[in-house]
């Protein structure tokens, strides 16, 4: 959530910032609320020191004259009722911030959309195939490690089953990274529930503008997680964290639910996209002062991954009109997919300043006597399946169709080849 006193004092800065994002916000109707949410403040407090003087006379007097006791009354009805106006001046200020997206760093790109963002840095070559190699449904389907059919008949559209060296191959790739983050980048491991309560969705930044992509269950108000950004995001909610406590470094592992709305005849093949799936989170709680280090750091840990997996990727900064909604700067990473002949996105690194803090009122404190002050967060997947299984399947395939397995992988899976069992 964006400073209430930021947007007062620097209102066009905030209109123009919105602006490079393609966002347009009420600000007029922002900053009328909050003058009026002020002025009440301000006429409630004179009621309550008229209230307290009219309080002492009455104290100090044996006969209480009805023309006191009936000021008295009068005082309390005006401050009941002023008091119900502020709420509602407040509940209405509260909705229109919390849809409000967080306002790009400086130094990030302008740009309209995914086509304006831009390439920092690549790793690795494509290979060079001797034959023309397959797409992942091809092969997971001849290998007989993904049941598509099996998928849509359990759950519907946009499941799908994972046996045999399939699963064996999720479960590897899920421990590797696990292990890689909290071994050599210093993570510590969460594993955090999979539904949340409905403040965790607003402190993360959820609700109530991404409602419509949410699974939830009605009877008992448990939200099912988009992300494990979510419940790592909680974990310190309405916390004043002591001094020396920062930065924290957590890794989790979560499957991820999301009502993926796809356009017809795009990423309808295959395991890219789909309502639930696996993913590998990093999230950092940090001083403000070193968040944009923080952030080089949680992408090279990233990075790692798809350099221990041996998979050609790249590093893209996303620009104004693609940045997520609590982001005030990214970088994605992207495996080459040499069957999809395309760009697969893994992870999306992210410095969230002090937004999310300030949604879910996490605080630290400097210094034993210092004012306790935001903390900023980042997050990022360190990665996202299945698009890392789709990228392995597809970098390893062979001529005969089996998968060799990534050297990091092999402790982890067994063997060194996948074939059809």
């Amino acid at each position: 959530m964006l400073d209430i006193k930021l947007i007062r004092d620097n209102p066009d800065l905030i209109r123009q910032a919105l602006e490079k994002r393609g966002e347009s916000a009420p600000l007029e109707q922002i900053l009328s609320l909050d003058e009026r949410r002020r002025q009440f403040l301000h006429e409630m407090e004179t009621l309550r020191a008229q209230r307290n003087e009219v309080s002492k006379q009455l104290g100090s007097m044996a006969d209480k004259p009805p023309q006191l006791i009936a000021d008295m009354r009068q005082l309390g009805e005006k401050i009941t009722s002023l008091e119900a106006e502020i709420c509602r001046v407040e509940s209405e200020l509260e909705d229109f911030l919390l849809r409000l997206p967080n306002i790009p760093a400086a130094d990030v790109p302008v740009g309209k959309d995914a086509q304006d963002n831009m390439v920092v840095r690549s790793w690795g070559e494509p290979a060079d195939f001797s034959f023309t190699p397959l797409p992942h449904w091809e092969l997971g389907e001849k290998l007989d490690i993904i049941d598509f059919q099996r998928g849509v008949k359990l759950s519907g559209s946009r499941f799908y089953v994972l046996k045999g060296q399939g699963a064996r191959l999720q479960r590897a790739l899920i421990a590797f990274m696990l292990d890689l983050h909290t071994k050599e980048h210093g993570y510590t491991e969460i594993y955090p529930p999979f539904m949340v309560k409905r403040e965790c969705m607003f402190g993360s930044g959820n609700l109530p503008k991404f409602a419509d992509n949410l699974y939830h269950d009605e009877e008992d108000d448990f939200w099912f997680v988009p992300t494990a950004e979510v419940p790592l995001t909680n974990l310190h909610r309405d916390e004043i964290l002591p001094p020396g406590t920062l930065p924290l470094y957590y890794a989790a592992y979560t499957a991820c639910f999301r009502r993926e709305k796809m356009t017809a005849g795009k990423d309808t093949r295959g395991i890219k996209r789909g309502h639930q799936f696996d993913k590998v989170e990093l999230y950092k709680f940090t001083k403000p002062e070193a968040s944009d280090q923080e952030l080089d750091k949680l992408v090279r840990d990233a990075e790692d991954v798809c350099q221990r997996l041996g998979i050609p990727y790249r590093v893209v900064q996303l620009c104004t009109g693609d940045l997520g909604f609590a982001s005030v700067k990214s970088f994605d990473i992207e495996l080459w997919a040499p069957g999809c002949s395309e760009w697969l996105e893994v992870s999306s690194c992210s410095n969230c300043g002090d937004f999310q803090a300030r949604r879910a009122n996490i605080r630290y404190r400097p210094a034993p006597d210092a004012k306790p002050s935001f903390v900023h967060t980042l997050n990022g997947s360190g990665l996202a399946l299945p698009r890392v299984f789709i990228a392995i399947l597809e970098n390893y395939q062979q001529a005969d169709g089996s998968i060799k397995v990534p050297e990091a992988l092999k402790p982890y899976m067994g063997t060194e080849i996948i074939n059809k069992s």
